[in-house]
């Protein structure tokens, strides 16, 4: 096996990454560490398919929160109050197992003077998502890229999510789920606020 990994061609791409013959050759290596004989027609096209799939699910690293966040609207008609979009269902992988982290996301902000379009607000969840993670970095990243670009009044994250690195292997407990929070501005400041959010939460249907 440490002769098939030495054995790797050097054909890294512009930006440093891997070639997909490295990747597909990488897979290969897993399914025969794995027991498997990759040469076994069912596993034929298996090394593409899962270099094809990781290129999808791991399409975070080639997105940056900041241009999506980038336009904004100042158009409110004074509205100040707190803007909250619930249950934004996500996926992502555990970056000590590389297993699925399976998630809701909600986020809130308090404006100040101008506004987010909310499928931007989708679309920094899956950026962040679609990396390997932990749930708890993934949490103040949203929070931070958030309270960055738009620089409201504060920032409200939380994320709950079941760890299939927990579910699947280890203590296996499954439905268990993990929760998470980070506040910013007046959310991280003022026990009001964070108490509206939670109960925004809690009645929003």
């Amino acid at each position: 096996m440490d002769a098939i990994v030495k054995n790797f061609p050097a054909l890294p791409t512009v930006d440093g990454r891997p070639s997909q013959k490295e990747a597909e050759d990488a897979v290969r290596v897993l399914l025969r560490w794995a027991g498997d004989d990759p040469a076994r027609e069912g596993l034929l096209d298996t090394p593409a398919r899962v270099a094809k799939s990781y290129k999808e699910l791991f399409s975070g690293y080639d997105l940056a929160a900041e241009d999506v966040l980038g336009r904004t609207f100042e158009e409110v008609g004074g509205y100040d109050d707190i803007v909250l979009v619930k249950d934004l269902q996500f996926f992502s992988h555990c970056e000590h197992h590389m297993v699925p982290i399976i998630g809701r996301a909600h986020v809130a902000y308090l404006p100040d003077g101008k506004v987010l379009g909310l499928s931007k607000i989708a679309r920094v969840v899956d950026i962040f998502g679609r990396r390997l993670q932990t749930q708890e970095t993934m949490t103040a990243q949203i929070a931070k890229a958030i309270d960055d670009t738009l620089q409201p009044r504060g920032v409200a994250v939380m994320i709950e999510a079941e760890h299939m690195c927990m579910a699947m292997r280890g203590v296996q407990k499954q439905g268990s789920t993990t929760l998470t929070t980070t506040f910013t501005g007046a959310f991280k400041t003022e026990p009001a606020e964070q108490a509206r959010f939670m109960t925004m939460l809690r009645g929003f249907k």
